[in-house]
Formats: C-alpha cells, structure tokens, sequence
C-alpha cells in the first residue's frame, strides 16, 4: 500500500499547479516523507513541524487533558486516586488505536479515490464535495458508503451518531456548569438551585445556536482538513488556559490578578491572531491571483505556525501573570494549603478564597423564580422543582461524610495516598504506555 500511496496523487484535471523552482508541482502532492512524524521546523501550515509538536502540541494536549473541564469531570468522579489514574491509562492506550483506525484507512482512502481526495483545483473540488479548499474530509464517508454493505452502513452511522452526541452533550453541560457557577453567580449572589438550572439550560439552547452558526467558518477554512482547523483554533485560544493552569500548580505566588490579566493577554492576543487568520484569505494555490494580504498577515499567518503561536501564547501569559503576580499582594498560605503540587499532602486546615467576601444567603425554595407565570412555565420545561436543604456541617470532598475542619483536612490529604499494590500497577502501566508511545514515535521519526 506504501508504494501504491506514493504514486496517488489526482490526476491533471483534477489538480491545479504552481511553479516551484521552475517546475510546475501540484498544490497538493503526495510529499516524500510521508511516514515520518518529525517534518522541518519550517514546515508550512498544512504540515506539523517537528518544534511544533514538542511545544505547541504538547501544550494543547496538557490544556485537554488535564484542565478542559470534558475530562477532568470523568476524572474527578473516581471513585479513588487509583481508579482516575487508571481511567487516564486507559485512555491514554485507547489513543494508540487512531494510528490504525484513521491513519492506515486514510492512506488507503487516498490510494482509493485518487482524484476525489487529491483533488486541488477549487471548481473541481466544489463540484465533488462543495468545498474549495479540498475534499480529504470526505475520505471515512467514502470509504463507508462504498465498502461496506448494508447492514454496517447502518451500524457505523449509529456509531458516528452516538459519538457525536455524546461529545456534544459533555460540551454542553461542561459549559453551562462553568457559565452558571463561576459567572452568573457573580451577579445573582443569591441564585437559587432552580435558577441555576434554569440559566444552565437556558445557557446551552445559546451554545446550540452559535454552534450552528458557526457552520460556515469551518466550512470555509482555508485549509481542507478539519484536524488542522481544531488544531489551530486550541492552539490560539487554549494555551493561556494550560499556563496559568500550570504556574498556579507549581508557584504558590501567582494570585487572581496575574491569573486574571494573563488570561486576558493571552485570549486577545489569540484572538488577534485568529481575526487575521480567517479575515484575510490568502488566492487558491495555482489560481495566478496576486497575493494582496499585508505583508505583517502573510509573516503572522504563513509563516508563523499556529503551533509555534501556541508555544509563544504560553511564555507570553507565563511572564505577564509572574510580573502582575509579583506586582500585587500574594494569596496568603493558608488558603493555599492542598490546591498547589507542594502542599497536595498538607493536613492543615484550609480557609476557603473566597472568605473575604460579604456572605448573601440563598433563598429558600423557588420563591424568586416563582413570583410570575411565566417563570413556573420555565421550571417546569427545565425541569425545575421544590428544594429542601438539609442543616448540617459541610460534607467531606471526598467521601460526602460530615467531620470538624480537622478530620475534613485529613481525609483530603489521606485521598492521595494509594496503596503499594496499586501504586506500583499505575506506575508500571504508565512507563508501559510512555514506552509504547515513545517507540512510535523513534519508529516514525
């Protein structure tokens, strides 16, 4: 198949061309080092550069996997530390499977449908799949529709489905929980259970109608594989996320307000530089336009990779929330204690950030959703009702078990621990997996 890969690009009529060295080459040809996974550090946008990869894309990676609230909701409901380490492991191989299940079909689709997949001339590739940027996003469907018989078009079309949904649905209650805890509680102190459910659902109708809207960008992205337009966007707007996330971890100095105004440069700049990405569409390859983009545009979007951005948008809010940090009063230690990677062991008693603001109790019941028609109709569809809130002492993190602040603090820090048994499994199975990923990688470099 490597040979037969090789030799598939579109044929004439189906490409379109541009003049390299004096020689005509096709706008997308099949590039010689096909199997390799360390491409040049001047590799161009459609390529992964190497420097890329270590910076940008590990960076992106730690954003998802350690604080993209998709995840970690998975993680946070472990039963122990054991079980959400083993939770990752597993994942982690399942990520192993791509390689086999995407990649080698992929290729094969290429080999398949040479033309409709390798086409690279606009008009044409609009006529085959209504995108002018290419077609490689149609290879899994053409590879169904034609291969398979009848019976697993069905069931693979059920799969699809059923993994949408269930991505859409963590998207979306992710994102209504982070909307209704941490930003309209900051205006509606006094926010009912009810309300809150109400605005989280109200929240995801919002999402569901950007989602929609949001169609003809990804369609019209210059780039015709969907992968790199994910890629690109999480590396202009993720990487803030993964730095004040990481320096909080391991600097106890960084406090709200360098969190804050780092989080704020990094998603202006990212936003800048997203702006100028899909504001300014650069002439088809082959089509003989001139290229009227400014000169600052054509350096920022060609030939500043979205990944090296990535590895730049993260030093950047790194430095501006270390100085403002230092610039500004530091968060005093005992309210420190369990949150940052030195103290995850600490049994002292922890005061809560936010102790220093004015306390507002919440109502009781629906009594503020309640008082018009209109309102008792929004419960009923969100599926609202009476609440009954139980007296009592907070309830332990882990275990949901009353306790003095003492025995609160114990249990969190005894939640770390693991057994030898247990530990010595997860790190053997965690060095298997790094070994097993770093083999591919030396396989493939």
């Amino acid at each position: 198949m490597l040979d037969r890969y090789a030799e598939s690009e579109a044929d004439p009529e189906y490409s379109s061309f541009h003049e390299v060295n004096g020689v005509n080459v096709s706008c997308k040809p099949i590039q010689e080092n096909f199997m390799h996974m360390l491409r040049p550090a001047d590799a161009p946008g459609e390529d992964l550069p190497w420097t890329g990869l270590f910076t940008g894309m590990l960076i992106g990676s730690i954003w998802y996997w350690c604080a993209d609230q998709v995840i970690v909701q998975r993680t946070l409901a472990a039963k122990n530390l054991s079980h959400a380490k083993g939770g990752v492991l597993l994942a982690g191989t399942l990520k192993f499977l791509p390689l086999f299940l995407l990649v080698i079909p992929g290729m094969a689709a290429r080999v398949l449908y040479r033309n409709e997949l390798g086409c690279s001339d606009p008009d044409v590739c609009e006529r085959i799949c209504q995108s002018r940027s290419g077609c490689t996003d149609i290879a899994f469907v053409l590879l169904v529709l034609d291969l398979l018989p009848n019976g697993l078009k069905g069931m693979i079309m059920a799969v699809m489905m059923a993994a949408i949904m269930s991505s859409l649905t963590s998207v979306f209650n992710s994102a209504s929980t982070i909307f209704t805890i941490d930003i309209w509680t900051r205006f509606r102190k006094r926010a009912s259970d009810t309300e809150k459910l109400v605005v989280g659902r109200c929240f995801v109708v919002i999402l569901l109608g950007i989602s929609i809207g949001w169609i003809p960008i990804i369609t019209g992205y210059k780039q015709s594989q969907l992968f790199h337009y994910v890629q690109s966007v999480s590396n202009f707007l993720c990487p803030p996320i993964t730095a004040v996330f990481l320096v909080a971890i391991f600097w106890s100095r960084l406090n709200e307000q360098g969190a804050f105004w780092g989080l704020m440069v990094g998603f202006a700049v990212g936003i800048i530089r997203f702006a100028l990405q899909f504001a300014y569409v650069a002439p088809a390859c082959g089509s003989g336009e001139i290229d009227n983009r400014p000169d600052f545009v054509i350096y920022a979007v060609d030939r500043f990779h979205y990944l090296h951005f990535g590895a730049f948008s993260f030093l950047l809010v790194s430095v501006v929330g270390a100085i403002i940090s230092l610039m500004t009063e530091p968060i005093p230690q005992e309210k420190l204690w369990r949150l940052t990677y030195w103290t995850r062991f600490s049994t002292e008693i922890r005061t809560n950030i936010d102790d220093d603001e004015d306390y507002v109790p919440k109502p009781s019941g629906t009594e503020e959703l309640q008082k018009k028609g209109w309102r008792r109709i929004l419960i009923l569809l969100c599926g609202g009702g009476q609440e009954q809130e139980e007296e009592g002492v907070e309830d332990g993190p882990a275990t949901g078990q009353p306790g003095s602040p003492e025995e609160l603090a114990q249990r969190a820090a005894d939640f770390l621990h693991q057994s030898s048994k247990s530990k010595m499994l997860t790190s053997t199975l965690a060095v298997a997996v790094m070994s097993c990923a770093t083999f591919i990688y030396g396989f493939y470099a």
